[in-house]
């Protein structure tokens, strides 16, 4: 902080330096430029014309705090030159065109070209009446023509400073969004891998569960089926890993092994889903209605989590031992419907349960669908998504709240 503040203190000690330096330059112009008579090659000091001249270019020293009084002060001080009978020159009033030079880069166009003008008819009335002659007089057009030039160059200076701080502003902000962004997509792709790791892991745990308690109910029953129970859980684990592995993968660096890429699931690896919720006790129908048209990878990976997903809850909370599957195509849509006719007694949500419902929506969501899901009339449990066949762009309200990175990779 001291060296801050000992910079400060040298680079205004050097300005002031300047200040006094380019005054006193000015005050040596416009002694010299007075003294010189009309049509004479000889000096003729004036000792008002100096006192005048000393004023003026001392008064610039204080232009950056008062601009508008020292601007002020040079014009009397250049009147009153003027009314002596000087030679119009623009060394004599060059005080004068220093201030409104000042005002202009400092004041907006508008009143940088009234202090212009007002200073041009001051100056040129004074002249008129210091040594009588006509307005259209060339050295009276000199005095306008001077006068408007530092207001011109002064505005420019002003309109350049100004379109160069917006532009330092606007790439300061550039880079303040960019590592927002970044955050806001690292955390995005933080929620999007959590919920397949919820949507893989319940799945296969609640499969291998019912797998399990199937084989323990055949050791007694049916001990030559628990081979093939048992086979249908390293199955069943095997896919678990397989999945894990590659969603595990995103998590990789660039410079790490490359990962196992495996195609991401769709509807047509249904059937092989229900399969494996039969083998698991929990039958399956399924009815299409409609011709079935292909799908995005997003909206096919979405459609098969939904899925997925539903059946999942039916094995683990419906207790039921029959669900089905509606996939009905229309148009550009496709409406996914899976129900159950639930158990005899009422349904009781373990601990923790909801995500599953919370993940399905926002999978819906992010490609331009929505879900339902609630209780049936006639006992029972449904869930409904309708998702379109190519992924929209959700409205901003909607990707706020979801965060998720596949409804800005689909949209793009």
């Amino acid at each position: 902080m001291a060296m801050i503040n000992g910079r400060g203190r040298e680079s205004r000690a050097r300005i002031r330096a300047v200040d006094v330096l380019g005054s006193a330059v000015l005050f040596v112009l416009s002694v010299v430029a007075a003294s010189i008579p009309p049509h004479q090659h000889q000096l003729l000091v004036r000792w008002p014309t100096v006192a005048l001249a000393a004023v003026g270019c001392s008064a610039l020293l204080w232009r950056r705090r008062r601009p508008f009084g020292v601007l002020a002060v040079t014009i009397g001080c250049g009147a009153a030159i003027q009314l002596l009978g000087v030679r119009d020159s623009p060394l004599v009033t060059s005080p004068v065109l220093v201030s409104v030079y000042n005002v202009a880069v400092r004041t907006n166009r508008r009143t940088a070209w009234s202090m212009a003008v007002v200073s041009a008819a001051v100056l040129a009335g004074a002249a008129v009446a210091g040594a009588p002659a006509s307005w259209l007089d060339p050295g009276k057009a000199a005095v306008l023509a001077w006068t408007a030039l530092p207001a011109a160059v002064g505005d420019g200076v002003r309109s350049r400073r100004a379109y160069v701080a917006a532009v330092v502003e606007r790439a300061e902000h550039a880079e303040r969004t960019r590592e927002q962004e970044a955050e806001r997509r690292v955390a995005a792709e933080r929620v999007r891998i959590a919920r397949d790791l919820h949507d893989i892991v319940a799945h296969h745990i609640a499969l291998i569960n019912a797998q399990a308690g199937v084989a323990v109910h055949l050791v007694d029953r049916r001990p030559e089926q628990i081979l093939t129970a048992l086979q249908d859980i390293r199955d069943t684990s095997r896919s678990a890993l397989d999945e894990l592995r590659v969603t595990v993968g995103l998590l990789r660096q660039s410079d790490d092994p490359v990962a196992p890429r495996h195609p991401m699931p769709g509807l047509a690896q249904v059937p092989a889903l229900l399969a494996s919720f039969e083998r698991a006790g929990l039958a399956v129908s399924q009815a299409l209605r409609g011709t079935a048209e292909p799908l995005e990878p997003a909206v096919d990976l979405a459609a098969y989590r939904i899925v997925q997903e539903s059946l999942t809850n039916v094995r683990k909370h419906a207790g039921a031992d029959n669900a089905r599957l509606f996939l009905h195509y229309q148009g550009e849509r496709l409406t996914i419907t899976v129900e159950d006719d639930g158990s005899a007694g009422p349904r009781r949500p373990r601990p923790g349960a909801g995500h599953g419902l919370i993940g399905m929506r926002e999978r819906a969501a992010t490609i331009g669908g929505r879900l339902y899901a609630g209780p049936r009339a006639e006992g029972g449990f449904t869930v409904t998504a309708e998702l379109p066949l190519r992924a929209s762009c959700p409205s901003p309200q909607e990707d706020r709240r979801n965060d998720h990175a596949h409804s800005r990779t689909a949209c793009r």
